[in-house]
C-alpha cells in the first residue's frame, strides 16, 4: 500500500481515438491508450528524494519509459501509454519505499530500477537496494545496485569460493572488497589478502622507475583505491602496516597457505593456468576466496591460455564453488560505459559468427 504521505489518483484515459472501437480506445485493457496519473506527495523532503534535485529523476524516468513526467507543487503528473505510465508509477512508489525505510537510491540507479521492474514485475526494489554489504567510512551504504549484484553478494555470503565474471564497471571487485572488510570487522576472518597478476598491458615493467615493489604498485592501485574508499586512510594504513590487510602481486602467493583469510584475486583473466591453480590451492581452513575478471580483456602474450577461462570450464561442477556472471546491463559506472561494452560485445560476436562461417 502507498504511504499516507504519497497518494495516487488512478490513471484515466485523456485522448480518445474516434477511429478505434469504443471498447478499445481508453479501455483499461488497452495498454496503448494514453492516460494520466497524478501522484501527490505531502512530505516535501520525501518529494525531493523521489524526484531528485531539479526533478532530475523524473527526467530519467521520462527517458527510460517514454512517459511525460512533470512536477507541479506536491503533485507528480505522469502522462503517456497506459503500460508506460503504470511502470513509471511503480518505479516512483518503489523508490519512495526504499528511501522511506532508510535505503539510498542514486540518480544513476533510476534506469536500473526501471529495467528491473520492467523485467521482474514481482520484484521489490528494497530487496535489491537494501542488500547492504557495508557502510563506508563516509557513511555511504555500499549495497547492491541491481539483481546481478544482489546474487553476487549472497553468493559470497554462502560459498567459500566465488568467481565474479563480467565487464568493467559492474562492481565485481568493489563489492568483494566491501564483503572482505565486513568479514574482518565481524571477526569472521583474521585478515584480508588482495592480489592481482602484474601483467603488462602494452607497457614494460622494466621501463618503470624504482625497485620491484614500486614497479608493481601501479598494478595494485585499484585495490588500494577501493580499500581507502571504505576505510579511513589512517585505519587502512595501520591495518596494512600490521599485516592484517595485505596487498601483493600474485607471484608472492606461491608456497603459502592462507588460513582465516578473505582473499580476493582481481584481474584473474591475466593469470596463466598454472597461476590460477597455484592461487586456488593456497586457500586454507576458514577462508573465503573471490576471483574477479573480464575474459574479454586478456593481456597475456599471444597463444597463452587464460587461467580464468580454464578454471571456469574445469571447475563449474565443483560443490562449494559458484560462478556469478555480469553483463553490460549490470554496469554501474557512467551510462556510456554500458554502451561501450555492448559495442565491443557486438563486434566480437559478429567476428565469432564470421569465423564460424569461414569468412
Amino acid at each position: 500500500m502507498p504511504s499516507e504521505r504519497m497518494r495516487i489518483r488512478q490513471p484515466e484515459a485523456v485522448f480518445s481515438k474516434p477511429s478505434l472501437p469504443a471498447d478499445a480506445a481508453g479501455s483499461a485493457h488497452d495498454v496503448t491508450a494514453d492516460v494520466t496519473a497524478d501522484i501527490e506527495v505531502v512530505d516535501p523532503n520525501l518529494l525531493l528524494q523521489i524526484t531528485g534535485p531539479s526533478a532530475s529523476r523524473l527526467a530519467r524516468i521520462e527517458a527510460a519509459t517514454g512517459v511525460s513526467a512533470g512536477l507541479r507543487g506536491q503533485t507528480i503528473r505522469l502522462r503517456g501509454r497506459r503500460d508506460a505510465v503504470a511502470l513509471a508509477e511503480r518505479v516512483l512508489l518503489e523508490i519512495q519505499e526504499v528511501t522511506s525505510s532508510g535505503g539510498t537510491v542514486r540518480d544513476a540507479d533510476v534506469l536500473a530500477a526501471v529495467r528491473l521492474l520492467e523485467q521482474h514485475p514481482e520484484l521489490k526494489l528494497r530487496e535489491v537496494f537494501q542488500d547492504v554489504a557495508i557502510v563506508a567510512q563516509s557513511g555511504k551504504q555500499i549495497a547492491a545496485r541491481g539483481l546481478a549484484q544482489k546474487y553476487y553478494l549472497q553468493a559470497v555470503r554462502d560459498h567459500d569460493v566465488v568467481f565474479g565474471v563480467g565487464p568493467a564497471g559492474t562492481g565485481k571487485t568493489y563489492l568483494a572488497m566491501a564483503m572482505a572488510i565486513q568479514a574482518l570487522q565481524s571477526q569472521r576472518v583474521k585478515r584480508i589478502v588482495l592480489t592481482r597478476p602484474a601483467v603488462e598491458a602494452g607497457e614494460k615493467l622494466g621501463f618503470l622507475p624504482g625497485d620491484l615493489n614500486e614497479k608493481v604498485d601501479p598494478y595494485l592501485r585499484p585495490l588500494y583505491d577501493a580499500l581507502h574508499d571504505m576505510l579511513p586512510a589512517a585505519r587502512a594504513n595501520a591495518l596494512i602496516q600490521r599485516g592484517v590487510i595485505e596487498v601483493a602481486p600474485l607471484a608472492f602467493m606461491r608456497g603459502r597457505t592462507l588460513e582465516d583469510a578473505f582473499v580476493i584475486l582481481d584481474e584473474a583473466q591475466n593469470t596463466t593456468v598454472s597461476q590460477m591453480k597455484m592461487f586456488l590451492t593456497r586457500i586454507g581452513p576458514r577462508s573465503k576466496a573471490v576471483v574477479t575478471g573480464d575474459p574479454t580483456q586478456v593481456d597475456l602474450p599471444s597463444g597463452q591460455h587464460s587461467g580464468l577461462a580454464d578454471a571456469l570450464g574445469l571447475l563449474s561442477g565443483v560443490r562449494g564453488l559458484l560462478c556469478c556472471y555480469f553483463g553490460a546491463e549490470d554496469v554501474v559506472r557512467h551510462p556510456l560505459v554500458a554502451e561501450i561494452v555492448r559495442a565491443y560485445e557486438g563486434r566480437d560476436a559478429a567476428r565469432a559468427r564470421d569465423r564460424g562461417h569461414g569468412v
